[in-house]
């Protein structure tokens, strides 16, 4: 019996000097893919929402959001600044799978996580009183980016099925019913924090909030890995007036950074808060120096962070109206 010749080695061989013959699909033509998050969970914070976290992905190229999916469809989609998104707009008494997926400043979209399950309670829709505020909040550093925090349960005349954790204002964490502790990560050095608890009902009633729990992380953090780069400063004339013109690399930060402070001469002169898209790369600011010249002035500027405080200082520069800067 004659043997027939096995060409497919020979043809992926071939084939290998334009493109893989087992493409896995982790990367494109504008690099590698980002990783499936890892550590998603949800959990059921009433009877209508589900509350789904996920660990910060890393990129080559920075993460530019993250897209959350109940079973095949997308249902949210957060910046890359977030790690954590309310899922609402669903049955009570009903079991949900949900993954995540991140995408990257090049537009490239990842492979999805692990699913993360949760079931959301019978509905309560003729409930309208709110669970009592939880008791004996408390606090501490572990390490130099995480806190502790603890508080004693509230109570509620039906079933309290969270807590919602918050930052200041923010809201950046969800814990089940069962649970009167956790741990908030992703810190930075050498930095104040407040935290607040409130208590969550299966009808959506929130609790009032704790008394803030005032957390100080070790350490020192000398602001250069979050200060703008390439900072520039230059004046120019304009209707008889000086103007100051600063150019910047916004600081690299887990998510965009929309809002700046100048400082002049050692005090703040002027912020700025950018709407809809951020600049990423080079960023621009012009404003009023006053009509005299040959006036010198010293600035920097900083940036306010995606976990709410204020990053390191960009180097000094010194300029003076009508001179070259």
């Amino acid at each position: 019996m004659r043997r027939v010749p096995v060409l497919v080695p020979v043809l992926c061989a071939v084939l290998a000097l334009l493109s893989s013959c087992a493409w896995s699909g982790t990367e494109e033509e504008g690099g590698r893919l980002p990783a499936a998050p890892t550590g998603v969970t949800a959990a059921a914070g009433s009877a209508t929402s589900v509350h789904v976290m996920w660990n910060a992905v890393a990129a080559g190229h920075g993460i530019r959001g993250y897209e959350v999916y109940r079973g095949p469809t997308k249902v949210k989609e957060v910046p890359g600044s977030a790690h954590m998104v309310d899922v609402t707009m669903l049955r009570p008494s009903t079991a949900y799978a949900f993954t995540v997926r991140a995408r990257d400043t090049d537009g490239q979209l990842g492979p999805p996580s692990k699913e993360a399950r949760a079931t959301t309670p019978a509905d309560m829709a003729a409930d309208h009183s709110a669970p009592t505020r939880p008791g004996r909040a408390e606090g501490r550093a572990v390490g130099s980016r995480a806190v502790q925090l603890s508080w004693s349960g509230a109570t509620d005349d039906l079933d309290v099925v969270s807590y919602d954790i918050y930052q200041g204002d923010t809201k950046i964490h969800s814990v089940g019913a069962s649970q009167t502790a956790t741990v908030v990560t992703g810190l930075r050095p050498g930095t104040r924090y407040a935290f607040t608890v409130r208590a969550r009902d299966a009808a959506g009633n929130l609790s009032p909030a704790t008394a803030a729990v005032r957390v100080t992380t070790p350490g020192t953090d000398d602001g250069r890995g979050t200060a703008p780069t390439a900072f520039r400063a230059t004046t120019h004339p304009a209707d008889g007036a000086y103007y100051l013109d600063l150019s910047w690399v916004p600081p690299r930060a887990d998510g965009v950074v929309a809002e700046y402070q100048v400082q002049l001469d050692g005090r703040p002169a002027t912020s700025l808060v950018y709407g809809g898209s951020p600049p990423r790369d080079r960023a621009t600011y012009s404003f009023y120096l006053g009509r005299e010249a040959g006036v010198g002035h010293r600035v920097r500027i900083r940036g306010r962070l995606p976990d709410g405080t204020w990053g390191g200082f960009s180097a000094e520069r010194t300029v003076t109206t009508g001179g070259r800067g």
